[in-house]
């Protein structure tokens, strides 16, 4: 999951996903080889070389200017996340030298407090990777209800939400319209493939998502990426049954999030999530603990 591989083959998948028709480039008849523009079309589009615009793209040419880089943007047509992640990925192919480390896993005593505050809401702190950090009772009863509350305080066995939602059936039986969870997770992922290149444990995290699930893989093949801050659920809970949940990510920080389930007012699912406090036991056995700044 190198910079130069990532920037290349992003650049491809996007080229190859626009259609000619609407950009306005006639096709005269002929039959495509393969789908999208063709390389030559897109330099044009851009105002940049065929030649250069193929070392890009094979990783070849490791300096494409921020200029170069709007003008792609704007050629591929990429949405504001997209036009960042192409930033993030031509850092990451630069060398060493321009990529950044990734942060440590920890709850800070700011996300903590925020946890706490949020009692009565199903929340969960997750890092960088969907690591899950922290949960508090509701979050934990209507995320992973099955698994032991206490593990976010073992780090090695800590829920990942990206694994749950490809690899555990329960999670998965979750949402009544799978794919569209499915795609956000990977969508997230890729942002953070683009900024953490040197993370190895997300590269471990990819791979095995790949080995084990043809779903996860042809996702990721895709290379559609999303900052998925507030999305909307129907959810089938076990224990409450039918419910329509928004789940809405909080960003505290570069490394860490804290996502949030809402719902209507005066709606059968806010009464139904009223419910799970009574389906964990009482105390807080999966609270944050006493954590640590991060500095």
């Amino acid at each position: 999951m190198n910079g130069t591989a990532q920037l290349g083959e992003f650049l491809q998948t996007r080229r190859s996903q626009l259609v000619p028709e609407d950009l306005g480039i006639p096709d005269y008849g002929e039959r495509r080889r393969v789908p999208g523009l063709r390389r030559e079309e897109l330099a044009l589009l851009a105002g940049v070389s065929v030649s250069y615009y193929t070392r890009l793209e094979q990783g070849h040419s490791l300096n494409a200017s921020p200029q170069v880089l709007e003008a792609l943007a704007r050629a591929l047509r990429l949405e504001e996340t997209e036009r960042l992640h192409l930033h993030d990925l031509a850092r990451s192919a630069q060398g060493p030298g321009r990529r950044r480390r990734p942060a440590p896993e920890r709850v800070t005593r700011a996300t903590g407090q925020l946890l706490e505050a949020l009692a009565h809401v199903p929340a969960i702190v997750t890092g960088r990777r969907s690591d899950v950090l922290a949960w508090n009772r509701p979050g934990h009863a209507l995320f992973a209800g099955h698994l032991d509350p206490y593990a976010v305080d073992r780090p090695a066995e800590r829920p990942n939400m990206a694994r749950l939602v490809f690899l555990d059936a329960h999670t998965r039986d979750l949402y009544a319209d799978w794919p569209a969870k499915a795609r956000a997770v990977v969508g997230n992922l890729r942002l953070v493939a683009g900024r953490y290149p040197d993370d190895t444990a997300l590269h471990v995290l990819v791979g095995e998502l790949s080995a084990k699930s043809p779903e996860f893989a042809s996702m990721w093949a895709d290379h559609r990426v999303k900052a998925c801050a507030v999305a909307t659920y129907e959810m089938r809970h076990p224990l409450l049954g039918p419910l329509t949940v928004t789940q809405q990510t909080l960003s505290q920080g570069p490394s860490q999030n804290i996502v949030v389930a809402t719902t209507e007012a005066d709606s059968p699912a806010r009464t139904a999530l009223a419910l799970l406090a009574h389906v964990t036991p009482k105390g807080d056995p999966a609270g944050p603990g006493a954590p640590a700044d991060a500095g």
